[in-house]
């Protein structure tokens, strides 16, 4: 944002503009959405020492202007100000006061313009004292970027942080609105446009994404008019023992809604009768020993974990797995038998140049794979875990975050709190198992795959269990942008 900012003003600056166009439209539409948002007279702003402060003392003219009775508190002096920032501070022709725990009183709306994204370092001290008094206080709370102490790049907390109602950012939302714990800090987020252009954008070349059909939805899978279910690939969600069974159902009713055309539980001798009791559009298979029906070209996409079982038996599966060229989805068990020696899975999947493996670990299981990685912030622990593996990872949580081995990140934000519960997690790896079989590129599948597992959650609300989101499926493939 810092290089789209700068070349948008070279561009200002060609037409005998300046970054001040900038900032006065930045502080304009902060403006905006509290005279849409918030009831009340009274406002505090709180200004920083940088470009933020500067969106702050025009906020605080253009809410005068429109008869609000404005207090300004800014941490420094007007004389320490530079650039823009000063020169929207002289603009500014009533008082200013120090920003401490004495500035914090009776005011209906409380803004906070002092850091926004640059900030590096923890907020402690008197400004922590007074941001967490304005945090303690009744008044509406808005953010300018970012609230303070928020990192932008990475959500995490520094320090403390301003607790907004409403944050409003500018060209683009950042990731520090979407990662844990500093999501919980940004209330509802308003992307306001300020005339950063869709050229600007595509020069600086991002890599992070927010997840939406819009990134794959080209290469979505759906049923040709002249297709048939043999097209449409065979799946296989491999079963633990007859009492851990459920896991591998799910997975494997999820593949086959989400459009595979043929899908199959592996079930060892003792489970079939089972899966038979239960199963009816899903196939079952006799599993003896896995290789012979790796063997079988027509198994393209396999999903090992679910209940699958933490013994020698799953790690040796899935090895032969990644090592006979097949797709395959790795989560739970399959995830957990590695825990006490990961390179060796690794090894397998990057000694196979075919190798397409999607892993999904929730925070515990990574943290068991990764031990090096899992402290980190999640951005550059999932990117880094994508690149070690050599796979696609699925990072789950409440802030999903989807990395490939080339760098490319997606965070998936419309996963609800409703999600927490049992089996929801298999559902996810059936969901890209059945992807895969039907040859949906495999990062777009796993992001595909997320989208429609969070949607399917989100129309069904609380209450919600596992089986639900299978049921819902459909109706979200059919909202999906093209289908009919």
């Amino acid at each position: 944002m810092d290089e789209a900012d700068r070349l948008t003003i070279s561009d200002l600056k060609k037409h005998g503009g300046s970054g001040l166009n900038l900032m006065e439209a930045a502080g304009l539409s902060v403006v905006r959405e509290i005279t849409k948002n918030c009831t009340g007279s009274k406002a505090l702003i709180l200004c920083g020492p940088g470009n933020n402060g500067g969106d702050g003392f025009v906020i605080a003219r253009h809410l005068e202007e429109a008869a609000w009775k404005v207090d300004i508190a800014l941490l420094g002096s007007i004389e320490n100000l530079v650039g823009d920032a000063k020169q929207m501070a002289l603009l500014w022709d009533g008082s200013v006061i120090p920003l401490d725990k004495d500035a914090i009183g009776n005011h209906d709306v409380i803004v906070d313009a002092i850091f926004g994204t640059g900030l590096s370092k923890d907020i402690e001290g008197d400004l922590g004292v007074a941001i967490n008094m304005a945090n303690q206080s009744g008044a509406h709370k808005i953010a300018v970027d970012i609230p303070s102490g928020v990192k932008g790049d990475t959500g995490e907390v520094l320090g403390t942080a301003f607790n907004a109602d409403l944050t409003v950012t500018f060209c683009r939302s950042k990731p520090g609105h979407f990662l844990f714990p500093g999501k919980a800090f940004c209330g509802q987020v308003i992307v306001a446009d300020i005339g950063t252009s869709e050229r600007t954008i595509k020069d600086i070349h991002p890599h992070i994404f927010h997840n939406h059909p819009d990134l794959w939805i080209d290469k979505f899978p759906g049923p040709a008019s002249n297709c048939h279910k043999y097209n449409r690939g065979h799946a296989v969600v491999v079963s633990g023992d007859m009492i851990h069974t459920g896991a591998s159902r799910l997975a494997a009713k999820a593949a086959l809604r989400v459009g595979a055309g043929l899908v199959s539980v592996s079930s060892p001798a003792d489970a079939l009768s089972t899966h038979a009791a239960h199963l009816t559009s899903v196939m079952i298979r006799r599993r003896g020993e896995i290789i012979s029906d790796l063997e079988d070209d027509r198994l393209n996409a396999w999903c090992i974990g679910p209940a699958a079982g933490v013994d020698v038996s799953t790690r040796k599966n899935v090895l032969e797995i990644i090592k006979a060229d097949k797709k395959v989805v790795l989560d739970a068990d399959a995830i957990t038998v590695f825990s006490e020696g990961p390179l060796e899975l690794f090894e397998a999947i990057n000694a196979n140049i075919k190798s397409q493996c999607v892993l999904t670990p929730h925070a515990g299981e990574f943290a068991k794979l990764f031990p090096y990685l899992y402290k980190l912030d999640k951005i550059t622990a999932t990117q880094n875990a994508a690149k070690l593996a050599g796979a696609v990872m699925i990072y789950k949580g409440p802030d999903t975050v989807i990395a490939s081995p080339n760098g490319k990140i997606v965070i998936s934000t419309n996963g609800p709190p409703t999600l927490a519960t049992a089996g929801s997690g298999d559902v996810l790896s059936g969901l890209v198992t059945g992807l895969l079989a039907q040859d949906m590129p495999i990062f777009e599948a796993a992001c595909a795959a997320t989208w429609v597992h969070g949607e399917c959650a989100n129309q069904l609300g609380r209450g919600l269990i596992s089986e639900d989101l299978i049921e819902k499926i459909p109706r979200i493939l059919l909202q999906l942008p093209g289908d009919k």
